[in-house]
């Protein structure tokens, strides 16, 4: 039979005062023992191991439950959450052993076990009741699983009251030295917001492209929203220029402006050629002029130019021929090699930077 409200509230009534003695209300426990029992137990969440603070959850964690006894007992734990609702935690459909030795301390869940203990949305100040018993208790009139599904059984007593009397019927029948329970307490708060801000960033050179803590943004000229507070390395790139680096720090709420002047790469001043350079040059282009590598380069190398790329750089390492050339946005590689029998490949790989 299950225990309703209005069944313990008059239950409560009809109680003796030796009843009353075997279990006493307590605002700050819940339910003490008002004998002294020679049993102990000691219950603490993870969040404070001494078991003298309240800690802070936020809904959705984890909360792993300690309990520790001096005798051989068994050990109930109950969760009374701000709403007022109490859900018996061990035992449990998952976890149905709760005989504790003597001189252990056991946390539940384990870190093997299949299920957890999360914290729920009501916010406010939760409690969690543990009664260590000498014997085994009968909790059928009190705890019920609800559906084939439920893990944990509902308490049919609401609040820190009703759980007290409830209780106290339960432990009546028991010599009075042979319970004893003990409370820990922790507060659920809300979620903290998560702070950002705004980036403005801005260049000299069109769609230059924005680069924070590692994390491509986009191209510069325009506001970055949102982004998380911070400091952070920030980098601005854009082909045939010098990099912009720096840090920024970002700030709650508001944008921070930032200009970027980007500096053209200037090539290094040629030497005159002596004249012997030039009959090297000479004879290096008439090589060339045989060579179908080094045709072929040069004749892919003019088509590009014609469509308005611009040669940065060119090299010659043994067989290969490679050469980059930009235009604004975009950057091609291209490459000539030669292989067996007697075959020419040209490669140009195109990289293009687009504006979003």
């Amino acid at each position: 039979m299950k225990v309703s409200l209005s069944a313990v509230a008059a239950l409560s009534a009809a109680l003796s005062s030796a009843a009353l003695a075997q279990g006493q209300l307590s605002a700050q426990s819940i339910i003490v023992n008002p004998v002294a029992a020679d049993l102990t137990v000691q219950v603490n969440v993870d969040k404070d191991p001494g078991g003298t603070l309240v800690p802070t959850y936020r809904p959705g964690e984890n909360v792993r439950i300690t309990a520790r006894v001096n005798q051989d007992a068994y050990v109930y734990l109950f969760s009374l959450d701000a709403a007022g609702n109490v859900t018996q935690l061990l035992p449990n459909r998952l976890h149905t052993a709760n005989f504790l030795k003597a001189n252990t301390a056991v946390t539940f869940p384990a870190a093997s076990a299949p299920f957890a203990f999360n914290v729920g949305q009501d916010l406010g100040l939760n409690k969690v009741l543990a009664l260590a018993s000498a014997s085994p208790l009968n909790l059928s009139d009190l705890s019920t699983f609800r559906s084939a599904q439920d893990n944990f059984a509902a308490v049919s007593a609401r609040g820190q009251q009703g759980l007290a009397q409830a209780l106290s019927i339960v432990v009546n029948p028991l010599p009075p030295r042979s319970w004893v329970t003990d409370t820990a307490q922790f507060t659920v708060a809300a979620p903290t917001p998560v702070q950002t801000g705004s980036l403005n960033v801005r260049s000299n050179v069109p769609g230059a492209t924005v680069t924070l803590d590692g994390m491509r943004l986009g191209a510069a000229d325009q506001t970055f929203s949102p982004v998380r507070t911070g400091t952070f390395p920030l980098s601005v790139t854009a082909p045939g220029y010098a990099p912009y680096s720096g840090t920024v720090t970002v700030r709650a709420g508001v944008t921070t402006a930032v200009t970027a002047t980007l500096s053209p790469l200037t090539a290094p001043p040629q030497p005159t050629p002596s004249p012997l350079d030039l009959f090297t040059t000479l004879i290096g282009t008439w090589a060339g002029l045989a060579d179908p590598a080094r045709s072929a380069f040069e004749q892919k190398l003019s088509a590009l130019e014609r469509q308005g790329y611009r040669l940065d750089s060119r090299s010659l390492l043994g067989g290969r021929l490679e050469a980059t050339l930009s235009k604004p946005g975009s950057v091609i590689t291209l490459t000539v090699t030669t292989g067996p029998g007697r075959t020419v490949t040209v490669s140009a790989t195109e990289r293009t930077t687009y504006q979003y």
